[in-house]
């Protein structure tokens, strides 16, 4: 009788949560703060950092004890401001450590995902078995556009990567990205908050027992 697969092994990583974004299709709402099924988005990211080794917040957000936080200089730059201001975050803080390297991936998540951690598992195994060649794991959304910002990235790619652009201030992360070789990650968790009608949709699925979810 043949025996279970081996489960492949998640790759040591860092988290870097997203959430400095104005939400103005939301009115300028606080997305961070933003209570979808009970709990808000930044809480429910942050479940991502179960197995991160560092977690760092980018945003002027309200943080639990443990985690990092900085701020894109200067503010609201977009995206790519926000990771380059984590990456160099977490840069410090692993400096500081002096007893540690670098972790070989980084997770990089929007904080408008509200099922981005139960997505995290799946990024982490597809990244734990990607050939060396892969730079980044991410899932494609329905149109086929990859989703940058629920992904797992090789962390010495993502700094080599971020290295023309400086603070990363309005760059885009199509840009960013553009020399990097993509691996598809199958989850069926993904999808964010944009308007109020996607919160209203979120907040349907999100009060619906498990076993009836479509």
């Amino acid at each position: 009788m043949a025996g279970s697969p081996t489960p492949h092994p998640i790759p040591e990583h860092d988290l870097i949560v997203l959430a400095g974004g104005g939400g103005s299709r939301l009115g300028g709402v606080d997305k961070a703060a933003l209570t979808v099924g009970g709990r808000s988005l930044l809480d429910r990211v942050l479940e991502a950092a179960e197995a991160a080794r560092r977690t760092v917040v980018v945003g002027a957000v309200r943080t639990p004890p443990g985690v990092l936080q900085t701020l894109e200089d200067p503010p609201a730059g977009g995206p790519v401001a926000g990771i380059a201001a984590g990456v160099a975050a977490l840069a410090v803080a692993t400096g500081a450590a002096r007893s540690t390297a670098a972790a070989p991936w980084t997770l990089v998540i929007a904080v408008d995902q509200p099922t981005a951690a139960e997505a995290a598992p799946d990024l982490l195994t597809a990244a734990g078995v990607a050939w060396p060649q892969i730079d980044l794991v991410c899932p494609h959304d329905a149109s086929g556009h990859p989703q940058w910002l629920l992904a797992a990235y090789r962390t010495a790619s993502l700094r080599r990567a971020l290295v023309p652009f400086g603070s990363g201030h309005g760059v885009s992360v199509r840009r960013l990205v553009a020399g990097l070789t993509i691996g598809d990650v199958d989850t069926g968790h993904q999808g964010d908050i944009d308007t109020w009608e996607d919160h209203a949709a979120w907040q349907e699925r999100l009060s619906t027992p498990p076993d009836h979810r479509v």
